[in-house]
């Protein structure tokens, strides 16, 4: 529920029900800002500094180690398959995951934008819509094994050709 409220700005209405609620465009466009703010944040930050050395959570070790143990099968260095994630077992074990970080993580459960592959950068054909928690899961595995290094590295380059020509 905290969720949204903070996609509108103000309480939710007295008697709003979420689960029997249309889908009203205003709102739908206040979680999309907000999970484009999100990837746009997070690209800024792998761009000054090396994914390898980031800390996303005070918890990134504990996740970590959640998501090897339940997710044993899972390569961060693969394309994610998106109908796997949300199938229906996909979706019983991905929720069973992020409910042990209910109460640990903020917006554990609101949704953001996950590449696919860590090897392209936010596309059309490379986002999938996730709920937070699995874009921690997901990314945090990523940064330890240095998948997305290259996006500082490419970022230090560029910022050096420019300083060149400058």
């Amino acid at each position: 529920m905290s969720d949204i409220t903070d996609a509108v700005s103000g309480p939710v209405p007295k008697g709003f029900d979420p689960e029997n609620a249309d889908n009203l465009e205003d709102i739908e466009k206040q979680f999309a800002v907000k999970a484009v703010a999100h990837m746009q944040t997070y690209w800024a930050i792998l761009e000054k500094v090396k994914g390898s050395t980031l800390r996303l959570t005070k918890i990134d070790d504990e996740i970590y180690e959640h998501l090897k143990k339940d997710f044993p099968e899972f390569d961060p260095a693969a394309t994610i398959n998106e109908d796997e994630m949300k199938s229906k077992t996909g979706k019983q074990r991905w929720r069973d995951f992020m409910m042990a970080y209910e109460k640990k993580v903020d917006d554990y459960n609101f949704g953001t934008l996950l590449r696919s592959n860590p090897k392209f950068e936010y596309g059309e054909k490379e986002t999938i819509f996730v709920p937070r928690m699995q874009f921690y899961a997901v990314e945090i595995a990523r940064n330890r094994l240095g998948l997305n290094d290259w996006i500082y590295e490419q970022a230090q380059k560029e910022k050096a050709e420019a300083s060149k020509k400058s």
